[in-house]
């Protein structure tokens, strides 16, 4: 059996154990297939995961050294000064905890008893004080992204969005305006030599975060629920079974 794949895991991971909490990537998942949802975090049987990104972070491990040069002499990052940008990396004592995997930025949902969170790329600050979410991404195409006008792309908005409001709930004045660092490696190079260059374009997005309270909501009742809902309209992974199981029977 693969390393990357448990079966099944103990109760104190699912809902109602004490280790279980609400990430932002299950709020994703909940969207995308309340099905696949219920069975991962109910019944603790997860999705088949593809195999990890691993220089997606390093892209990430180097924008974050990077950033953070500058973070400590309160500067702003060049970057910044290209865009035109008023904003600087921001100090913030909670900033490595924010950027924490299976940490994060956290708040507790009274009206549904859900911790939620979600682990930050990046948070500057501007000059009226508001704080401004960043998060990196990284792929290689033959022309640079330079703005999010795919479906697929529909997800990292919301990322964005639950970043703000969880950053919200913690106090902080958080700008509707977040930035995505976008790192496209390019493929019109003659010769590998032992480098990847890429194009870096800081593509602005403006979050919406009413939804985020309304799907806690559906969330909660989908966790309460006994019977298993519906998959997702475009679920691959509900279509891959229901396909299965057609054969095999």
């Amino acid at each position: 059996m693969s390393q990357y794949y448990k079966s099944s895991r103990g109760p104190a991971w699912n809902y109602g154990g004490k280790n279980w909490k609400l990430s932002r990537s299950k709020i994703d998942l909940f969207l995308e297939c309340p099905r696949c949802f219920y069975l991962d975090n109910k019944l603790g049987v997860k999705r088949v995961p593809g195999f990890p990104f691993s220089l997606n972070s390093a892209v990430d491990h180097l924008l974050k050294q990077e950033f953070d040069f500058h973070r400590a002499r309160g500067e702003q990052h060049p970057l910044q000064k290209e865009y035109g940008i008023d904003a600087i990396p921001a100090p913030h004592e909670e900033l490595d905890t924010w950027r924490e995997n299976f940490k994060g930025v956290q708040y507790m949902h009274e009206p549904t008893g859900m911790l939620v969170s979600g682990a930050i790329d990046d948070l500057w600050i501007n000059g009226k004080g508001e704080y401004i979410v960043v998060d990196y991404k990284s792929t290689a195409k033959e022309e640079a992204v330079t703005e999010l006008d795919k479906e697929w792309q529909d997800g990292y908005k919301r990322q964005m969005e639950v970043y703000q409001w969880l950053l919200r709930q913690n106090g902080l004045k958080v700008s509707d305006t977040g930035y995505f660092v976008y790192c496209t490696g390019r493929l019109d190079r003659k010769a590998f030599d032992k480098k990847i260059e890429f194009d870096v374009n800081l593509i602005p997005y403006e979050g919406d975060d009413s939804w985020v309270e309304g799907t806690l909501a559906d969330i909660k009742e989908c966790l309460e629920g006994e019977e298993i809902p519906a998959s997702g309209s475009s679920c691959d992974w509900c279509a891959y079974a229901s396909a299965r199981k057609g054969v095999e029977e």
